[in-house]
């Protein structure tokens, strides 16, 4: 990326946060529709991707189908960006009220218990409200890692947001950022990490849909070496303001095996769970990187190219 490009982008993300959070809600609302209408009439590169994304998640659906679900999928990911934006000014009662998990006792159980917990999540809906709820609604402080985006600026605005909603935010390169996840969770902490797309190009390959990919051994590694509960969270959104979610059950770490086999079985079951609430709410998976190793190109890493999603 350019000097002037990264600076550009630094510089919208910056008004998004600056400008967004004081629209009325609806204003946002509205707002975002529009941009996503938009964009998707386009039909650049990221409506194609995430098209071509879907078609995996929906086997054998029409194009007029793909195209219905590439639209709501643009709107679902704007209302990500408009709340996003908007969530640093969001009072407590609204970040409260703004989501709802069904089994929530896997999570509440299992930090009561003693034991360190990792919540796994894909990039479904906007996470980042269930992780200001957890922090303001439970009380419970949580450690988690973000890419390192370019410029550096635009990472330290993340870093800020996030820091800013009760998280405590490691940089994803670097090396250090295991072992502090690994003291957090052997003092009983909470972790939480987006786990369905490897940015490492060291990942456990997968089944997922059918087709194989990769997805990050983090998870299961750390589960391996803390003895942490490690817990599968789907999200989505319905026709109202409230987001939705489900804690799954736990994932054991097998009996038997070695550690790099034990890892693929639970990322393998990790994936299993993040398919689940995938294909039951595929407009709200925001996925607009290539993800499967057939769309990779295997001289190149699966790690971040040109086309950006959300860190």
């Amino acid at each position: 990326m350019s000097a002037v490009r990264e600076r550009l982008t630094d510089g919208l993300y910056g008004l998004g946060w600056g400008t967004v959070k004081k629209l009325p809600e609806p204003v946002a609302v509205r707002l975002g529709r529009t941009i996503a209408d938009a964009t998707w009439k386009r039909r650049g590169p990221l409506v194609r991707r995430l098209e071509a994304n879907y078609a995996r998640v929906v086997p054998g659906a029409s194009p007029e189908r793909l195209a219905e679900l590439s639209r709501a999928g643009m709107r679902s990911y704007l209302r990500y960006w408009m709340e996003s934006f908007r969530l640093p000014a969001w009072s407590e009662e609204r970040i409260r009220t703004g989501f709802a998990a069904k089994d929530l006792h896997h999570l509440t159980d299992g930090l009561a218990s003693g034991r360190g917990v990792i919540l796994a999540l894909p990039h479904l809906a906007n996470w980042d409200l269930a992780g200001a709820w957890v922090t303001t609604e439970l009380k419970i402080p949580f450690t988690t890692v973000a890419e390192r985006l370019k410029p550096e600026t635009l990472y330290d605005r993340f870093v800020a947001y996030r820091e800013g909603l009760g998280m405590e935010v490691l940089p994803h390169s670097g090396g250090s950022a295991f072992g502090t996840l690994a003291r957090r969770l052997r003092d009983g902490g909470l972790v939480c990490l987006v786990a369905d797309r490897d940015l490492s190009a060291s990942g456990v390959q997968v089944d997922f849909f059918g087709e194989p990919t990769r997805m990050p051994a983090g998870p299961a590694l750390l589960a391996q070496q803390t003895g942490a509960l490690l817990l599968p969270v789907t999200l989505w959104y319905d026709d109202s303001p409230v987001m939705r979610g489900r804690v799954h059950p736990p994932i054991e770490v097998p009996g038997t095996g070695t550690r790099a086999e034990k890892a693929s079985v639970m990322t393998q079951a990790l994936a299993d769970a993040f398919a689940t609430g995938i294909a039951d709410h595929p407009e709200d998976w925001h996925m607009l990187q290539r993800l499967w190793l057939a769309d990779l190109d295997p001289a190149k890493s699966p790690g971040p190219g040109s086309e950006k999603g959300r860190p």
